[in-house]
């Protein structure tokens, strides 16, 4: 029987289940091409295995409330409280025990397109979730950290069913229903904060993309409010937005300039 193409062997190694027995014929083939498919299978398998290693190990708080007789556990996580402009957006999240989600991880370290991909899995397996968002009014009248609490906070109550323990990135909140855990980079550290991170996120980009439609001159869409060289420049040249937190010394000090060319 004739060897297969090279093309016709990548798309059966791209098949899932991967067949095993055929794997093992083409360590045989002497083809260059079909040894460099071999190579890239395995490390793209090691790649795989150190995923599914790290969320083992992100899982490891989750599986302990869970040995404690928890069930329903929600990491919290916010996204936006260094932004010039926008709201502070903060979700909470209840994942399913038997959750699987092998690259889930701090927001930050995803790709857009991870984001995206992730935030609509996270979204269709949930028990729960809920996404708060705080204005730039209210920031500029409570606070960007009391802002964030206020966020963090709402997005619990609003969950259904409530959690029997969650855990949250870096801020400690109280009066909450339940017991809690404040760690430091959670997001990092846990799935449950992890895809908290991501909902937080998604939510805030979506909604700076929208603003900037609207307000094209201030390069939301890649700088996503914060306080980059060239959004500096457009407030100082255009002055702030609506959407432009007043109490940010940046925005404050471009309004008085504004005033002063005025």
């Amino acid at each position: 029987m004739s060897k297969k193409s090279i093309t016709e062997i990548k798309e059966i190694l791209s098949q899932k289940p991967l067949n095993a027995a055929f794997v093992a014929e083409l360590k045989e083939d002497s083809r260059k091409g079909v040894q460099q498919l071999l190579l890239s299978l395995e490390k793209k398998q090691e790649k795989e295995r150190i995923m599914v290693e790290k969320f083992k190990e992100m899982s490891r708080f989750e599986m302990a409330l869970y040995h404690k007789g928890c069930s329903y556990i929600a990491g919290i996580d916010e996204a936006g409280r260094g932004p010039l402009a926008g709201p502070v957006t903060a979700a909470a999240v209840i994942l399913p025990k038997n959750f699987i989600l092998p690259g889930l991880n701090d927001s930050k370290q995803l790709s857009e397109a991870q984001r995206d991909a992730f935030a609509e899995i996270i979204k269709r397996e949930a028990i729960a979730y809920h996404v708060a968002i705080i204005q730039n009014e209210e920031i500029d009248r409570i606070n960007i950290f009391e802002a964030t609490k206020k966020a963090m906070t709402e997005a619990i109550v609003s969950l259904d069913p409530q959690p029997d323990h969650c855990l949250i990135d870096a801020v400690r909140l109280q009066h909450l229903p339940c017991p809690s855990d404040s760690m430091e980079k959670g997001d990092a550290k846990s799935i449950s904060i992890a895809a908290a991170s991501v909902l937080a996120k998604t939510t805030r980009d979506a909604i700076m993309k929208d603003l900037h439609t609207k307000y094209p001159e201030y390069g939301f869409l890649s700088n996503m409010g914060y306080g980059t060289k060239s959004h500096l420049e457009s407030l100082i040249k255009f002055g702030p937005t609506p959407y432009h937190r007043q109490s940010f010394a940046p925005v404050s000090q471009a309004a008085q300039s504004s005033k002063r060319k005025g």
